[in-house]
């Protein structure tokens, strides 16, 4: 058996290996709209939920006292989860996954304005440190204009209004209407793409597509439980290791070879991001910083 610390630790290992797995079908689909993959993301996303609905609220599961901080919330994970897709599309793997890491540091500039949490002089400190490190990554796009460094940029200011979104609404709503309303969300929106034409997948295609939905659904759902069973400090550090898979995916399928900038960019921005984690924990205040799907 199991501690409940070792259960944490696996199912953040296999939350982190599943975002994994969806990030490289997203890059994969690049022949497909951008849409298309959405819809797929929402439907099969659906699938594990229908699993977590309790019997007693089968025929009133969708009901909720906070319609409007959900719309909120899907709003700004839409935003985020288009943005990841087209950037996971246009830039290197590696590059995609250590600019994601900066989500903390835009978490913390938030809850100022929206929490009215006061900031002290070590976190102020690695937001800058964080910011030094996305330029660093971000900075032969920058200079050649390349806008699709842009994006996974746009991808942490939304998910870090999801993260504090998602704070307000956990206390009275659950983690699977929560995620129902997104994954709702995410069908809708990818139903007006459809006048700019979508792809009828192969057989093999509709399965990979189909995953992708299923992984982001599971993946989600196994952080949340990785946070539940064990203490938020010790299983958070292993989020870094998508950076190692990122790595390793680009070289072998697409033989994308990391710069030196992509590398000591990620480095100052999991250093910033740590010490805001750190300095969370000992204000007791443990902001666990969701994906985007």
């Amino acid at each position: 058996m199991f501690s409940k610390n070792q259960l944490g630790f696996l199912y953040m290992f296999i939350s982190v290996c599943a975002f994994s797995m969806m990030d490289l079908i997203v890059k994969w689909s690049e022949n497909y709209p951008v849409g298309e993959v959405l819809f797929f993301r929402g439907s099969c996303g659906l699938i594990p939920l229908l699993f977590l609905i309790p019997k007693e609220r089968y025929y009133n599961f969708y009901q909720t006292s906070r319609p409007f901080l959900h719309f909120k919330r899907c709003a700004a994970g839409l935003i985020a989860i288009v943005a990841i897709f087209v950037a996971l599309r246009e830039l290197p793997l590696a590059t995609v996954v250590s600019i994601t890491f900066a989500s903390p540091i835009f978490t913390t500039i938030l809850s100022i304005f929206l929490l009215s949490e006061k900031v002290g002089l070590y976190r102020w400190l690695a937001v800058l440190v964080g910011f030094i490190g996305i330029i660093v990554i971000s900075e032969p796009g920058l200079t050649s204009m390349n806008l699709y460094y842009f994006y996974p940029i746009i991808f942490c200011l939304g998910l870090s209004y999801v993260a504090i979104a998602i704070k307000q609404l956990s206390s009275s709503e659950p983690v699977w209407l929560i995620s129902f309303y997104f994954s709702i969300s995410i069908m809708i929106l990818s139903f007006f793409t459809i006048p700019q034409g979508w792809i009828m997948p192969t057989l093999k295609d509709l399965f990979l597509l189909s995953l992708l939905g299923i992984l982001g659904g599971l993946a989600n759902l196994w952080l949340t439980q990785s946070y539940k069973f064990s203490e938020v400090s010790l299983v958070t550090p292993l989020k870094y290791l998508a950076l190692v898979f990122a790595i390793i995916f680009g070289y072998l399928i697409w033989g994308e070879v990391p710069t030196l900038r992509t590398l000591v960019g990620s480095l100052l921005v999991i250093i910033s991001s740590v010490i805001i984690f750190r300095r969370e924990i000992y204000h007791k205040k443990q902001v666990s910083i969701p994906r985007h799907e």
